[in-house]
């Protein structure tokens, strides 16, 4: 059982292994596409984990508890949840996830949830486990990846799952490790218009600051539609900003390593991305759904004048 896969040893094929998110990385890098250098904590390693914890009666017995009473779901999710994270990580875990965490340069990075059934075209698990941005040290990206481990039981997790058919006990969660891309611009891009279902018109949304500002709904980003055989740039929507989430400067241990920053007001109200860019990430997504054949959901971040992928998954609005 391999602990760590870094993302050049696990491809679209290996969705078990890595989860949606892991093996999906792991693909663009084999295409070429600039995604931020990481790894994945395999799904094997939580499955020893919750078995060597001996938790998996207590957990069964709680989900099974569930069935039929939507009230006992809230009470089960705290349960599960207190239960992996308070359980200790064995020790060739650990020692794994920190030799790697070191080899990728041991400075602040994303750990994101990939569970196993998420990314798929046939359901969206999208935002239902958790992402830690901007973890410093050891110690904290292993409480990062066991707190992952621990968000597969969210309440709204649970009941997506029981609603969907999905069996909570083949559901499992690998986590991804990625070297933190501090952008200055960031968003999502879809490769088919969500709304209308018009397979020619890109949107791109974009905002100041990192993407969990906009993926979180807290800021109104803003929205390019680009057609996808000429590039031109169809229909623009600006959206007025007053404040991004960036990077703290130096929080002390405990604190939040994020922070939120007010913007100039002539900034904020100003298009996020320039034309040049807006087309060059437009062709950047041409270039993934092409390899996949099929519309892509696609999470970016922009620094330096480079775009880079941060995650895509196939687009699984209603009705398209």
């Amino acid at each position: 059982m391999s602990v760590i896969a870094w993302f050049r040893e696990v491809g679209r094929g290996d969705v078990e292994r890595a989860g949606g998110k892991g093996a999906n990385l792991g693909e663009l890098v084999a295409q070429g596409i600039p995604v931020p250098p990481g790894f994945v904590v395999t799904s094997d390693a939580y499955g020893r984990f919750v078995s060597e914890s001996g938790m998996r009666p207590a957990v069964e017995g709680l989900l099974g508890a569930t069935q039929g009473d939507p009230s006992a779901v809230k009470h089960a999710a705290a349960e599960i949840q207190s239960l992996i994270g308070s359980a200790s990580m064995p020790a060739d875990f650990s020692a794994a996830i920190a030799a790697a965490y070191r080899e990728l340069g041991g400075g602040p990075v994303a750990v994101r949830s990939s569970a196993t059934a998420e990314d798929l075209a046939e359901a969206s698990f999208a935002g239902q486990q958790s992402t830690y941005l901007n973890v410093t040290g050891e110690e904290a990206v292993l409480k990062a990846v066991q707190d992952c481990w621990a968000s597969l039981f969210e309440e709204r997790a649970i009941v997506y799952r029981q609603q969907n058919g999905f069996d909570h006990s083949l559901v499992r969660i690998a986590v991804v490790v990625q070297s933190m891309v501090q952008s200055n611009r960031s968003g999502v891009m879809f490769t088919i218009n969500p709304v209308t279902g018009d397979a020619d018109g890109i949107v791109i949304e974009a905002i100041l600051g990192l993407g969990e500002a906009a993926v979180s709904g807290i800021v109104t980003p803003d929205m390019y539609i680009v057609a996808k055989g000429s590039l031109d740039i169809q229909q623009r929507e600006i959206s007025q900003q007053e404040q991004q989430l960036l990077r703290a400067g130096s929080p002390a241990e405990g604190e939040e390593p994020n922070c939120w920053v007010p913007i100039p007001a002539d900034e904020g109200r100003s298009q996020k991305l320039a034309d040049d860019d807006i087309r060059a990430l437009a062709e950047l997504g041409i270039r993934i759904e092409q390899h996949y054949g099929g519309p892509q959901d696609i999470e970016w971040a922009f620094l330096d004048g480079q775009f880079f992928i941060l995650q895509a998954r196939p687009v699984t609005a209603a009705g398209l």
